[in-house]
């Protein structure tokens, strides 16, 4: 793989790497893959699943929500519930 490809899949986005990852998957159920090309698939995949895994962890990272208590406000992670409860 080359530098730019390299760069360029770093660079894509969590929907278009997610998008990438089904293509994938089709092609791979397909029976006229070979067993180099499932290799090469295979490999991109686990790239591309490494990179998703990493975008949402930051992404969690970034959720915070500020709850109002008597004190003030708390940041917690996690998204808050209906009811104000933190779901994750």
């Amino acid at each position: 793989m080359t530098q730019k490809t390299a760069k360029r899949k770093a660079e894509f986005t969590f929907e278009e790497a997610l998008e990438r990852l089904g293509e994938i998957v089709i092609e791979l159920e397909s029976e006229s893959v070979n067993l180099d090309r499932s290799l090469e698939l295979f490999t991109e995949g686990q790239r591309l699943t490494r990179l998703c895994h990493d975008q949402l962890v930051e992404a969690e990272e970034k959720v915070t929500t500020l709850i109002q208590t008597a004190e003030g406000f708390q940041e917690r992670p996690g998204l808050a519930g209906p009811e104000g409860g933190e779901t994750t």
